[in-house]
């Protein structure tokens, strides 16, 4: 067995819903699997293209995006290492309804759709974490609309520089790495960059962080918490 086929069978060990698969089945889904090194900034796919399977991630961080006609443009989701992105579209066989582009160089595998329907046809168990993965992928946007339709501004930041670290006490300082842009995490935010920036400026003058470049500095996370309302 090659090295590059041994690597490939370890990272779809990680596969979330392939976790109860046998290594015979994980080296059967690996015969339709093809790795994808991708360097910043390059597409994976287009809007409209049609899938041929799902991707996960191994390294690295893509986005997930929509265009509008004057060029303006909206995150949807950024999946990191180990997240799996295109089940739904692979299963309704209908085209792709964003863009994907690599934010990092980024290592990807590529699950064709056939071995995928394989399994699904031949263990009940597999279809439902299938389902169930797609089901928590749903849980997580409509909590997304909630936040945007029913949360101020300065809440929705908040609220994610709150998720990007563990509950501290009062007092406690915590340091934390933004993972992407500012822009993008704006766009993730459906906010303009301006804005997030401005946020930004409000929380650092009432003492609440320090901002420099993508480290941010949490001086009360529970503050934090209480300023959000």
């Amino acid at each position: 067995m090659s090295q590059q086929a041994t690597d490939i069978q370890a990272s779809l060990h990680q596969v979330p819903f392939f976790s109860e698969l046998s290594d015979e089945e994980i080296s059967h889904v690996a015969r339709y699997t093809r790795e994808r090194r991708l360097e910043k900034g390059e597409l994976l796919f287009q809007r409209g293209d049609p899938p041929h399977g799902f991707y996960f991630v191994v390294s690295g961080q893509m986005k997930l995006a929509v265009s509008s006609a004057q060029g303006n443009e909206k995150v949807v989701e950024i999946i990191g290492p180990t997240q799996t992105f295109g089940e739904a579209v692979m299963l309704m066989d209908r085209p792709y309804p964003v863009f994907a582009e690599a934010l990092t160089s980024t290592q990807l595998l590529h699950i064709g759709q056939s071995v995928v329907s394989d399994l699904i046809d031949q263990d009940p168990g597999f279809a439902r974490k299938l389902l169930a993965g797609m089901a928590i992928r749903l849980h997580t946007m409509v909590a997304d609309v909630e936040t945007y339709s029913l949360r101020s501004s300065t809440q929705r930041v908040i609220g994610y520089l709150l998720q990007q670290t563990e509950t501290a006490g009062p007092g406690s300082k915590v340091q934390i790495e933004l993972p992407t842009s500012k822009q993008v995490i704006a766009s993730r935010l459906n906010l303009t960059p301006e804005t997030l920036s401005r946020i930004f400026h409000d929380l650092s003058d009432a003492g609440l962080i320090t901002v420099q470049g993508k480290h941010i500095t949490l001086h009360d996370a529970e503050g934090l918490a209480r300023h959000q309302g």
